[in-house]
């Protein structure tokens, strides 16, 4: 949990009027509708792979140097992507070297998705994310504050309290499993981050895991494939940045996954990735251009 400086309380403020924003309850409620009837073929995707693919990998291409490691490995058949997580350019990193097809929508956070104009548009357009609901960090951070030492926050909490949702209804659940087991019934794949948030620091995941990308993996009897995503922690340009793709990790099929599969799983794909990490990162020295603007660009 971040300590209660003033830059948690501001982003925690942020993300209450994220939360309050009604055009972002509206795109977040129309890419669920719309990434379930796209799967059961009711609607046409407005932007078909190849042309995603290639304007994310022009984008992306243009600002930094692009290592893929096993792209062998990448699979050519509905998979689940479990990528570790440093910075909100990972999505956009692994869109650019995967294949258009199957087509990969990424599972994100739907404030931090949806929180600008220019985004919700763009997003829009390309009908590739499916938004979930979270508590952030700096949330927990401030209505924990507030109910121990620092009374001035006790507004701010109980505001978050009430709007903020946490995704965790048998509802909200439900939704979304209905969603993503359509989406890999239909051919395609799913990038989740199974850490939740972003990390801390290069070469390390941010535990446990959240029990969802196997679940979902188990349920829908698909392959999960670790990545390892080295050098977005801290970013500036013509930096290099690594995709280091794992071996397909192949479980049985299970509609109902009982605990221990659930964890067994969980265990396995926490191994594998940090098998692809790098042990002794260490952060290119040199000018670093761009860096402020680059590593807030997306947040």
């Amino acid at each position: 949990m971040p300590p209660l400086t003033l830059a948690t309380i501001k982003r925690a403020t942020e993300g209450l009027a994220a939360a309050r924003s009604i055009p972002l309850q509206l795109t977040k409620r129309e890419a669920l509708e719309n990434a379930g009837k796209i799967a059961r073929h009711e609607i046409d995707r407005k932007v078909n792979g190849e042309l995603r693919r290639l304007i994310v990998r022009t984008f992306i291409h243009a600002l930094f140097e692009v290592k893929v490691e096993y792209p062998e490995r990448i699979p050519q058949f509905p998979a689940i992507l479990a990528p570790n997580h440093l910075s909100h350019f990972d999505p956009l990193l692994i869109l650019a070297e995967v294949p258009a097809r199957p087509f990969y929508y990424i599972l994100g956070d739907s404030r931090s998705l949806y929180n600008k104009r220019w985004k919700r548009l763009l997003l829009r357009l390309s009908q590739d994310t499916i938004p979930l609901d979270r508590l952030w960090k700096e949330e927990v951070a401030v209505m924990e504050g507030a109910k121990c030492d620092r009374p001035d926050l006790t507004e701010l909490a109980n505001a978050i309290a009430q709007n903020v949702p946490t995704g965790n209804s048998i509802e909200a659940l439900r939704r979304l499993d209905t969603i993503i087991q359509d989406i890999l019934a239909a051919g395609d794949g799913i990038v989740i981050f199974p850490e939740g948030r972003l990390g801390n620091r290069e070469g390390e995941l941010r535990l446990p895991f959240k029990r969802g990308t196997v679940i979902y993996a188990l349920r829908g009897g698909v392959p999960i494939v670790p990545v390892a995503i080295i050098g977005t922690q801290d970013l500036y340009l013509r930096k290099q940045l690594t995709l280091r793709f794992g071996k397909p990790l192949i479980f049985p099929q299970s509609k109902r996954p009982k605990p221990q599969e659930v964890q067994t799983a969980l265990d396995t794909l926490q191994a594998a990735l940090m098998d692809l990490l790098p042990k002794n990162y260490q952060e290119p020295n040199g000018l670093k251009i761009g860096r402020h603007f680059l590593n807030h660009l997306l947040w």
